[in-house]
């Protein structure tokens, strides 16, 4: 069944696209003088190979749906990443190549890496960013998801709208990680228009967070994949992490590794947090058990 074009939000993406570049970065030569940033409407209509008056009435909210065809040029010409181009495949009611679902079970074998991951913290989340369960050293680093009600074990939610869920991010950190979380939230809900969970986080978030709606409305789009992040752990100290993110088949869950550069000050720190945190962690609200239980 085909979906809607959501003219609106194309005409949108379209047009902030098309003014993050500039002449060089599309190979064209500089010209005149511009009064307004990003490219004009006639450069990335001749380089997506259409008319300009095509392109005009997207931007304008009219014209007809554009075919995968005409999508993939575009894609090309605005030089948007993958998930940018599945982003404005799904807003022109066309299916991308990928298909996307929310998947809660985990799989029993992803389970088994997760327990022979016993040295580095890794957890499980969806593609919504709910916690599905963790290992115990991501217990100790994070803190127990498992302990908390079920809508609070949702990453964005408790980001955006929880003040404590950002003490262990180092404060210039914070504008970086948060819009990072909003393109994530973009690409996952778009692509997804018939999934009532992710458009109700979305409609809740707007409501609660003036800076989840400011991050929203610059329509910014990129799923996750590697980061960097450092943690102020109230035990062990600062802790710089490359973080892993690792796409199960389908999509629908992702398993996030965070590992410290070998002989490192993270390392070291990263290896007294696992020996502490076996133990009853009283410093925080939510520490690791003695014995811990999985969730699932």
């Amino acid at each position: 069944m085909d979906r809607p074009v959501d003219r609106a939000a194309l005409a949108d993406f379209l047009r902030r696209s098309r003014e993050r570049l500039n002449t060089a970065d599309v190979g064209l030569p500089d010209g005149a003088r511009r009064r307004t940033p990003g490219l004009r409407r006639e450069e990335v209509a001749g380089l997506a190979g259409m008319s300009v008056d095509y392109y005009t009435r997207l931007e304008q909210q009219r014209g007809p749906r554009p075919s995968p065809q005409l999508l993939a040029a575009l894609a090309r010409a605005l030089r948007l990443s993958d998930d940018e181009r599945d982003h404005l495949f799904h807003l022109s009611g066309q299916q991308p190549p990928q298909h996307h679902h929310v998947a809660d079970h985990v799989r029993p074998g992803l389970l088994l890496v997760l327990d022979r991951l016993w040295d580095t913290p890794a957890q499980v989340i969806s593609d919504l960013c709910d916690v599905l369960v963790q290992n115990p050293m991501a217990r100790a680093l994070w803190g127990d998801a498992s302990s908390r009600p079920p809508g609070e074990r949702n990453l964005l939610r408790r980001w955006f709208t929880d003040p404590a869920a950002r003490a262990l991010i180092p404060a210039e950190d914070q504008e970086r990680l948060g819009r990072s979380h909003v393109a994530h939230l973009r690409a996952v809900a778009t692509a997804r228009p018939e999934d009532r969970r992710a458009e109700r986080l979305v409609t809740e978030l707007l409501a609660q967070s003036p800076e989840f709606a400011e991050y929203w409305a610059e329509h910014d789009v990129a799923q996750r994949r590697s980061d960097v992040k450092r943690i102020l752990h109230p035990v062990v100290g600062l802790l710089e992490l490359s973080c892993e993110v690792l796409v199960t088949d389908g999509g629908g869950q992702r398993l996030l590794v965070f590992t410290a550069e070998p002989g490192s000050v993270s390392a070291e720190r990263l290896e007294l947090l696992r020996v502490v945190g076996l133990q009853d962690l009283s410093a925080r609200d939510s520490g690791v058990r003695p014995t811990e239980t999985r969730q699932g």
